[in-house]
């Protein structure tokens, strides 16, 4: 186990600015930095990375000192629930992952060794665990409603991922709980710890097609070991509907429609992120329970075949459901940065109320040590693209730039708050944003 002792940025006497309220907030108290974000259970660091988006994010907001009071504040006292998104990810070992290279690995044993170690690798080696810790800290992330299944219906594509994230909930215990109802994120709340729920990027099939029960019965098998949301489809068309990628969109196919009733009944949500619009009014239409677009964007705003049109949210909406505003500069538009990602938030309060939005990060935080372990790692043969990564070009050119990412980095979710508070919601509003949606939606697929 490497011991070595992540080195930490120590700021001191520094003017009240954004960034001062910032740094107090992180160490609980002026001036006061623990050795260990381990040795203490409210109180993170600084890390250099962190500091540098912060004061992106915060030139993107300027918020008045008041608003950053209140907004950090508010924050931290609030259960807050990344309602589609990444828990902080390990660095590789460049070493392994190099000679492994070497070794004429196949693309799909070098993938699995690098999800290996990026959605395990703070279990056992100790300076990730500091950052792992650390990293949920400055968050202030309760929960993070997981994407444990890689895209697709295989059963042992979604199962491999699934059991990383199991690994993790069981060595971490004292960190990070496995949720498996609303009241278990409370609870970690409560004791100071973070959780994860479960969601898989697809709908367990055996693929084997003899009737339709026998295709639907592992829906329940998955729910078992934790599963409490599913994609009815990724970019592609499957047996259940068209994806969100595809020109042309059929709807939600008559299996689709089974599909649907069976998570209602077994107590999955159905999340229809990926799904194509005209996929996701049926599945509303036909849903006896609250759905989701966990994680998406505005398309009256900015469009894009990733977002969703003022009709496909108020078909939501009227499931009493909710969708998530991602973290994606190219789905967001504009000016690709928190700000704009604080109009998508506006526009969903304005138009369809408090009740109807969620933030859905989509993104994770990434170990300082990561950089270095990746320059170890020779350039190998790539696979080609997965059958699933339908990406069509979007109508009009993005960039994404490093500030736009920097700005929404996930150790900013303090700053999420902050906007909203500039943009005058109630304590009561932001916390709906920032978990009791999810929570209701929650409770209701239960």
């Amino acid at each position: 186990m490497n011991h070595q002792r992540r080195k930490f940025l120590k700021v001191s006497g520094m003017a009240v600015t954004g960034l001062g309220i910032l740094e107090g907030f992180a160490a609980g108290q002026p001036g006061s930095f623990p050795a260990s974000p381990m040795q203490d259970p409210s109180r993170f660091q600084i890390t250099p990375a962190m500091k540098e988006a912060y004061q992106v994010a915060l030139k993107a907001l300027n918020p008045t000192k008041s608003q950053l009071e209140r907004g950090l504040e508010l924050h931290r006292n609030s259960v807050v629930v990344d309602c589609y998104g990444f828990m902080p990810r390990a660095a590789v070992d460049g070493e392994r992952m190099k000679a492994a290279v070497e070794d004429s690995a196949s693309p799909l044993e070098l993938q699995d060794m690098q999800e290996d170690m990026t959605m395990t690798g703070f279990v056992e080696v100790q300076r990730e665990t500091e950052e792992f810790i650390n990293a949920w800290k400055a968050s202030g992330v309760t929960c993070v409603i997981q994407n444990s299944g890689e895209e697709g219906s295989a059963i042992e594509r979604l199962l491999k991922r699934l059991s990383r994230f199991t690994y993790a909930t069981d060595w971490m215990k004292d960190t990070l709980i496995k949720a498996v109802t609303p009241e278990d994120i409370l609870l970690a709340k409560q004791q100071n710890k973070h959780s994860l729920y479960f969601t898989g990027n697809g709908v367990p099939l055996p693929q084997d097609w003899i009737s339709t029960a026998d295709e639907l019965r592992y829906i329940r098998v998955f729910y078992q070991l934790g599963i409490r949301m599913m994609h009815l489809t990724y970019n592609r068309r499957n047996m259940i509907g068209d994806g969100c990628g595809e020109q042309i969109d059929g709807g939600l196919s008559d299996f689709g429609r089974s599909v649907v009733e069976e998570m209602n009944r077994v107590g999955v949500i159905v999340d229809i992120a990926h799904s194509g619009w005209q996929t996701s009014l049926d599945a509303a239409k036909h849903s006896t329970k609250p759905m989701v677009a966990s994680h998406s964007t505005v398309n009256s705003l900015y469009e894009h075949y990733r977002a969703k049109p003022d009709n496909v949210i108020k078909a939501i909406a009227d499931t009493d459901g909710y969708m998530g505003i991602c973290c994606i500069p190219w789905f967001l538009g504009g000016s690709g940065d928190i700000a704009s990602m604080m109009k998508h938030i506006d526009y969903m309060v304005k138009k369809f109320g408090s009740d109807r939005v969620a933030i859905g990060t989509d993104v994770a935080h990434n170990s300082q040590y990561a950089p270095e372990e990746n320059k170890k790692v020779p350039a190998y043969r790539k696979r080609r693209n997965r059958w699933e990564a339908l990406w069509p070009e979007p109508k009009e050119a993005f960039t994404t730039t490093k500030e736009m990412t920097q700005s929404m980095a996930w150790t900013n979710w303090p700053l999420f708050t902050v906007g909203m508070v500039q943009m005058g919601y109630s304590d009561v509003d932001i916390q709906k944003i920032l978990s009791g949606n999810v929570l209701r939606v929650a409770r209701a697929a239960l």
